[in-house]
């Protein structure tokens, strides 16, 4: 497996290899926002690439989103699409080294672009990330797919045995409003830190 690192992911942005991009925001994840009542709530979305999500939650009045991903191209893009979002929650980086606390991760194809040997430690980042209580929330593909280069699948049985150890497991069923490209595929989750 080729090493997924920020070389890789900047190619992949500046040779439009983004076939993970839907163009907007999902509708499970859309819908999900659309039901928050507190738009001061912390969020981070990592691995974000062109953060519609974050686009779509500032619009919505939600003042403490934070974006990140590795790619300083997609970070570029995002700024150039979103100029009034606040400069100072877009970060360049990387997940594995960032630190913070959130009330909220949103999760959309970021755990299926890491390699699945890093599954373990994105839970226990994940969980470290989020204040006492707080949330990943999000959509995980339950399906099998690529082996040798993202995305990478899984199921449903793996997530819960995953996430068990440092989460309780709100929801995780099959997302039932997913796109047309996406339906039957993917799972939706709310886990709460323990």
């Amino acid at each position: 497996m080729q090493q997924l690192n920020q070389q890789y992911w900047e190619a992949r942005y500046q040779n439009g290899h983004t076939g993970w991009d839907a163009g907007t925001i999902t509708t499970p994840l859309r819908d999900y926002f659309d039901q928050l009542t507190n738009k001061s709530v912390s969020v981070l979305i990592p691995g974000a690439g062109d953060a519609h999500e974050a686009a779509y939650m500032y619009k919505e009045g939600f003042s403490n989103v934070h974006v990140l991903d590795i790619s300083q191209s997609a970070i570029h893009q995002f700024k150039l699409g979103n100029p009034d979002f606040p400069q100072g929650h877009v970060h360049q980086g990387d997940f594995w080294e960032y630190s913070g606390q959130y009330d909220l991760i949103i999760e959309q194809t970021f755990f299926c672009a890491i390699d699945p040997s890093l599954r373990a430690a994105y839970v226990a980042k994940t969980s470290d990330l989020l204040k006492h209580g707080g949330k990943l929330v999000g959509v995980l593909w339950n399906h099998s797919m690529g082996e040798a280069e993202p995305p990478f699948g899984g199921s449903v049985t793996e997530y819960v045995e995953l996430f068990s150890e440092r989460f309780e497991i709100n929801v995780m069923e099959t997302a039932y409003n997913s796109i047309k490209p996406r339906a039957g595929r993917e799972v939706f989750i709310k886990l709460t830190k323990k």
